[in-house]
């Protein structure tokens, strides 16, 4: 094989092979939706004797809490789930929670990683004081988010007036770069490795979980329209807001599934606001009536929100087809357009499903093809991203672009995103060293 596969186990382990500048792909907890590891040396491509595949999940992972102003510092590996677990022991809480919570925190920082909790604080970046990482020297430096972004490209100023349209959204079609700590964040380690994190954390607090039985969003979208547009101002008792469709349940064990084919939006509700948001919202709504409202216990809602996105990863495996599903967000006055196109695209007749962060109008649409459907999956994805394109909205919000996304993310780059992107691939990649194959260098 023309590929080296090998495992760091310290930081001064990397910096070695860094300094080295061979052409090289990290990866570390291999939850990422849009790398297919298991065909990761075909996907490739490049055929270099020197290229290494490198894992870093063996790098020992810190964890510390500043008690001054409650910020957690994260470096090497640690899990978004290790980190949760560090924090609740000293009462505080992390603000992102993503869905795979056994990536890794760093990795997360790589691909701007939102979760569901970003409906309520904001994505990852607006957590992030501050990150260090090695630069193509095998240095390692440190970048601060109370700095701004400098740039001396020549297509700086149009790339900031093409990011205007995308200033509300979690993640754009291409990177935020307005702070010093943008140069890694959603970069998916195209500039350099990040070795450690100082995130923002909250208090700790308790938490009401319930769900709302909907009819299929198939058959009619009226009642969840509702709901998204009456959540819009309780984000602050309202830390997240997600859907299930009635398909996903399928995909669950019989006794973890919630209704009777119907659709399921999940609350997770600040027990402190918990009855005035039952009152005020919950019982306001006029078309789901307060027998389909229902609290579920924390274990059973992560069990449920959880178990769908990864075994719908599992059946892509065993049906031996790349992930056919895209993570589009869209602006409130084009969410209903989206679920509209969702509907259409549901009667291509191959197995589909839709979930995600539901208050965010960012959703996960997943088609689960047999290997001979993929082509025709495909072309309703590229009809689409047009119509993404022209909404304005962003086609992958969420996982980043990684190798399977490419393809479709080009119309989103015109010559300032490109410009923009030789020319720091030029300055902090000279050797083109750092995932040769990503979306940058494209």
């Amino acid at each position: 094989m023309p590929y080296v596969n090998k495992t760091f186990t310290s930081i001064p382990d990397l910096a070695a092979h860094v300094r080295g500048h061979g052409p090289s792909f990290f990866h570390s907890s291999r939850t990422s939706t849009v790398i297919a590891y298991d065909k990761l040396e075909n996907d490739l491509l490049w055929g270099q004797d020197d290229f290494t595949i490198g894992n870093l999940s063996q790098i020992p992972g810190e964890m510390t809490l500043n008690p001054e102003n409650g910020n957690l510092t994260v470096r090497g590996s640690a899990t978004w789930e290790e980190a949760d677990r560090f924090l609740r022991a000293r009462g505080r809480a992390i603000m992102t929670s993503p869905t795979e919570q056994l990536a890794l925190v760093t990795a997360g920082v790589a691909t701007s990683c939102t979760g569901e909790r970003c409906f309520s604080f904001g994505n990852l970046r607006q957590q992030i004081v501050r990150l260090k990482y090695l630069d193509h020297n095998g240095d390692e430096r440190e970048l601060r988010q109370d700095k701004p972004f400098k740039t001396f490209s020549p297509h700086w100023e149009q790339y900031c007036e093409d990011f205007r349209a995308y200033a509300n959204y979690k993640n754009a079609p291409y990177p935020r770069f307005e702070t010093e700590t943008d140069l890694m964040i959603g970069t998916e380690g195209q500039l350099g490795v990040v070795t450690e994190v100082e995130i923002k954390t909250a208090e700790d607090f308790a938490v009401n979980h319930v769900f709302l039985l909907l009819p299929r969003w198939e058959e009619d979208l009226t009642p969840h329209l509702e709901i998204y547009r009456a959540v819009q101002k309780w984000r602050q008792e309202v830390i997240s807001c997600e859907l299930l469709d009635s398909n996903c349940m399928d995909y669950l064990k019989p006794d973890e599934r919630l209704g009777e084919r119907q659709d399921v939006v999940f609350m997770e509700i600040r027990a402190a606001d918990f009855d005035r948001v039952y009152t005020e919202l919950l019982m306001e709504l006029q078309l789901t009536t307060a027998d389909n409202v229902f609290e579920i216990p924390k274990v059973k809602f992560h069990q449920v929100r959880a178990g769908v996105p990864r075994a719908v990863f599992e059946e892509n495996t065993r049906m031996g087809v790349k992930k056919m599903g895209t993570d589009c967000q869209v602006d409130p006055a084009h969410f209903e357009a989206l679920m509209l196109f969702y509907r259409e695209a549901a009667q291509l007749g191959v197995r589909y499903n839709l979930f995600g962060h539901f208050g965010d109008a960012h959703l996960h649409y997943n088609y689960m093809p047999r290997p001979e459907e993929t082509a025709r999956c495909q072309e309703v994805f590229l009809k689409l991203y047009d119509k993404v394109l022209e909404w304005h909205g962003s086609p992958f919000a969420e996982h980043g672009i990684g190798l399977m996304k490419q393809k479709f993310i080009q119309k989103f780059h015109g010559p300032a995103q490109k410009g923009l992107f030789a020319d720091l691939k030029k300055i902090h990649d000279p050797h083109g060293q750092f995932f040769p194959q990503g979306f940058m260098a494209t």
